[in-house]
Formats: structure tokens, sequence, C-alpha cells
């Protein structure tokens, strides 16, 4: 729940988003996260009238595990090049073209 949360107000943070400006949310964790719903951590991070959809990764051998991954759609001036994506607590290896900012 704390990742999670952590997870979504750094992304809000980084691109100058505010909960009003998000449409909606797809959340997906790795099939070892069993303890809780992302959407319900999301919730209590401040998109408590967004909609959310949680899923499930595949259970691919040998992936990482304990990911969280979430694709926010929302209103924004920003480009696609201009977004900042966020990557917490080790994740940063699952994007190799960003593995070394």
């Amino acid at each position: 729940m704390e990742a999670v949360g952590e997870l979504i107000r750094e992304m809000l943070a980084a691109n100058s988003v505010s909960p009003d400006d998000v449409i909606s949310v797809i959340l997906t964790s790795t099939p070892d996260l069993v303890s809780c719903y992302p959407a319900t951590a999301a919730r209590l991070a401040g998109l408590d009238d967004v909609p959310l959809l949680s899923a499930q990764e595949v259970a691919v051998p040998n992936a990482m595990p304990r990911v969280v991954r979430v694709m926010a759609h929302v209103e924004s001036d920003l480009t696609r090049h201009q977004v900042e994506h966020v990557y917490l607590r080790g994740t940063e290896s699952l994007r190799k073209d960003t593995a070394d900012d």
C-alpha cells in the first residue's frame, strides 16, 4: 500500500498533474503481490473519484518480483516526450533505455 501510494504521488508531482486532471488509471501487479488491491492504495493516495482498474501481470519466469505498474490517462499540455516516467525502488532497470539516467 505504501509503495503504490508513493508511486502515484511521485507520478503526479513529477508531471505537475493534480488528481482532477486524471481521467482513469490502470494498475498492474506481479502475481506475487496478493495482500491488497493496488487500486485501493491509489484511492488512499488521492485518486478517490477516478476510475481505476487493477490487473495481474503475466507470470514470466525470472521476472522482477513485487512490481506494480501504473498507466494514467490525464489531461495535460505536456507532449508525450515531456512526460516524466517514474521508476522507484529498483524498478529503473525495467527500462533499459533509461537505466543509466
